[in-house]
């Protein structure tokens, strides 16, 4: 991936509805090109999806927690049983004191509540910690930054 990738994927960030004549002035290439360079960036996986970045609070869902899962075995398999709880929008398996870390967005304690009870359900899950955010001070897209020279 060289720089005009990056920039190609730093302006998606920002606006992935724009016109890939769009993309290209803003990266110096022809629309052509530009769509040519996203349909690799595609194909290789490097774009997983395009979506909209809806606001949870504004969607009624002001409830925003972390929750840490701990086991009494491996969760790497597990992650069907915690996709299938919706209001899960993260899962990870991590290493650390817990096994697993969840980003959850709920309407209400109550259903964060209920949320946690369900994950305490899956088969290993030994007990779970949240912590609740009071406020989110900003959340940023993957950094893209040119990494350094190009290699040759």
């Amino acid at each position: 991936m060289d720089h005009i990738d990056r920039s190609l994927l730093a302006q998606l960030q920002q606006d992935a509805t724009q016109p890939y004549a769009a993309l290209g002035r803003a990266v110096g290439l022809s629309a052509g090109a530009a769509h040519e360079r996203v349909r690799k960036l595609r194909e290789r996986g490097v774009i997983r999806r395009t979506t909209v970045d809806v606001d949870p609070a504004a969607a009624g869902l002001g409830v925003l927690a972390y929750v840490m899962v701990d086991s009494t075995a491996w969760m790497g398999d597990a992650a069907g049983d915690f996709a299938a709880l919706p209001e899960i929008v993260e899962a990870h398996v991590i290493a650390g004191a817990a096994s697993v870390l969840v980003k959850v967005s709920t309407a209400t304690t109550e259903q964060l509540q209920d949320v946690l009870r369900r994950i305490y359900a899956i088969d290993g899950v030994s007990g779970t910690r949240a912590t609740v955010v009071l406020e989110t001070f900003f959340e940023r897209p993957v950094p893209l930054e040119p990494a350094g020279p190009d290699p040759a």
